[in-house]
């Protein structure tokens, strides 16, 4: 579902409208907001984070909120000239920022310098007329831009280049590593690849600007912030949208007895639990983003779930998303991991190497089951960093004792208080390189005592397991939560097993060389990438069947196959 526009002056109109699709009326009328609400989101907070160029997640938010709700998403037709495009839209204002990619079709995301200029394109767009259907006049930064003065002829190229919104094919990074003349070269780039670029970065904040545009019916000073994987430094091309329906940044919330004696007559019902709370508010959003939402499909309200939520695809951008409500911890976790990756670059290029490293093997997945979670696995990474000597990261209970006043966050009973001034942080001074580092994450979980010791990132030390299960984790937060509850024995023995045999694989003087290749021929696997190939770990089920072999029959032979083909090479 896409709002149609036509741009000109003859059929110039205040409305843009949504057309009425698919089964039974899938929008209907909707009050008019105003999308270009704008609120200052602790301005003095995020100046007092910021250190050598280092911006604070806040600051990272309050940008991505303040470009998109200047930016607009613009379906074209595929073979649309760039330069004729640009200059018919610079007609409303100075672009900022644009770029286009693709999903469902062409699009294009437009940035421009000032709000003012959205206002101008929306004086321009008409309702399109189409007699067999019922129009919603709902305005939505979601436009179509069917001018054919735009496009070129079928016989011309239309020139404009589509930016990346999904992670190149297994095989092709393989090759791509093979090429690179260290491993640690490998990972950085395999973490280059892997990414979030600045133009995905934005295209999510602006799908989060959209679905702000509705619930702002109801609630008019509300945020829709992205969280998890899309902010906090670790987020994968591709990966999910999770977003945080924001109530407490509401003016005149919080505060306790107003001075004028006035107070506003909230129009919710009493409810038995904030939980029902949160509930009754995103049954109102999910069913309004079902029938009014342009692009948005398959809307599942998922509402008894431990954390309530909205689930649907976002089809102009090609996201699956999860919309939350009063899902605060999550919000600090998100905080917490982004500063972890920005304390030492080491830390998000290993996560993204081991995640990838995992998805590979199959011990991650997108498919809710007993496998291991990409954020167990992160927390896992972040606690072999801890234990280094000396330690790369500081533990959390470090983090909360450097912690002000001003940082200071309870949250339903949980602590969630840690520093947010990075300057406060005194990092120690470990030089090894990524690849030592990610040799010894293998070696340390491939002899990690699963059976009787917990994973703590709060003490950054081993504890005793507090509850029988194959892998404990320790929630950061939720202290008496264990994030790796639906792991079960099976996963965590081929886990082990793929640690023992890739720690074991980049000891090898025959798959930790480069093989001598250039950037233009394709080269022998080595190094990560010989640690990527799914035939490696083929036939690992358990660690019991395997004992201590230092290697597999399998991987003896794999090693002679190289060593008859460097031979021949050199002959």
């Amino acid at each position: 579902m896409r709002i149609s526009v036509s741009f000109g002056a003859a059929m110039a109109s205040p409305f843009a409208v949504c057309r009425l699709k698919g089964r039974g009326i899938l929008v209907k009328c909707l009050q008019k907001v105003d999308p270009f609400l704008h609120r200052n989101i602790g301005t003095d907070v995020v100046a007092a984070r910021e250190r050598h160029g280092c911006k604070s997640l806040y600051a990272v938010q309050a940008e991505g909120q303040e470009q998109a709700e200047r930016s607009v998403l613009i379906s074209c037709h595929s073979r649309t000239n760039e330069k004729k495009f640009l200059k018919y839209i610079s007609r409303h204002g100075d672009i900022k920022k644009y770029f286009f990619y693709e999903s469902y079709g062409l699009y294009a995301v437009v940035e421009f310098a000032n709000r003012e200029s959205v206002a101008s394109l929306f004086e321009g767009a008409a309702i399109p007329s189409v007699s067999h259907e019922s129009m919603v006049p709902f305005k939505s930064r979601l436009l179509s831009l069917r001018n054919i003065g735009l496009a070129d002829s079928t016989n011309q190229q239309s020139g404009q280049q589509c930016q990346p919104q999904t992670p190149i094919p297994i095989n092709e990074l393989i090759q791509r590593l093979s090429k690179e003349e260290s491993i640690d070269q490998q990972i950085t780039s395999l973490t280059d690849v892997y990414q979030l670029t600045q133009e995905n970065s934005r295209l999510r904040f602006l799908v989060c600007s959209l679905l702000k545009d509705i619930a702002a019916a109801y609630f008019p000073e509300c945020t829709i912030k992205p969280f998890g994987s899309s902010v906090n430094g670790f987020g994968k091309l591709g990966c999910d949208l999770d977003m945080f329906l924001d109530l407490d940044g509401i003016s005149g919330r919080n505060a306790s007895m107003p001075k004028s004696g006035l107070s506003l007559e909230y129009q919710m019902k009493r409810a038995s639990s904030e939980r029902a709370v949160t509930q009754s508010i995103l049954s109102v959003i999910g069913e309004c983003v079902d029938q009014f939402g342009p692009g948005c499909v398959g809307v599942q309200k998922i509402l008894n779930a431990r954390c309530p939520l909205v689930r649907f695809a976002h089809q102009p951008s090609g996201f699956q998303c999860d919309l939350t409500a009063n899902n605060r911890v999550a919000m600090k976790s998100t905080e917490l991991l982004y500063l972890y990756g920005e304390l030492d670059p080491r830390v998000r290029c290993l996560v993204f190497t081991v995640r990838c490293w995992a998805r590979a093997h199959g011990i991650t997945s997108s498919i809710p089951g007993a496998w291991i979670t990409n954020f167990s696995l992160t927390v896992m990474l972040l606690f072999f960093l801890q234990r280094r000597s000396p330690p790369i990261i500081p533990t959390l209970d470090h983090l909360r004792d450097l912690a002000g006043p001003a940082d200071k966050s309870v949250i339903e009973g949980n602590d969630c208080t840690f520093v947010s001034d990075f300057s406060k942080i005194q990092l120690q001074s470990n030089t090894e390189t990524l690849e030592q580092l990610l040799c010894e994450f293998f070696e340390f979980y491939a002899t990690f005592t699963f059976s009787r010791m917990s994973i703590n990132i709060r003490k950054g030390k081993e504890q005793n397991k507090p509850e029988v299960a194959p892998l404990h984790i320790q929630n950061p937060f939720e202290t008496s939560l264990n994030v790796s509850k639906n792991v079960n024995a099976t996963q965590l023995d081929r886990f082990v097993a793929l640690c023992q045999e890739s720690s074991w694989l980049l000891q090898q003087s025959e798959t930790n060389a480069p093989r001598g290749g250039n950037k233009e021929k394709a080269s022998k696997p080595w190094g990560l990438a010989t640690l990527l190939l799914p035939s490696q770990v083929a036939g690992i089920k358990s660690r019991k069947k395997r004992k201590r072999e230092p290697a597999s029959e399998r991987i003896k032979s794999l090693l002679e196959s190289l060593k008859n083909t460097n031979q021949q090479q050199k002959s």
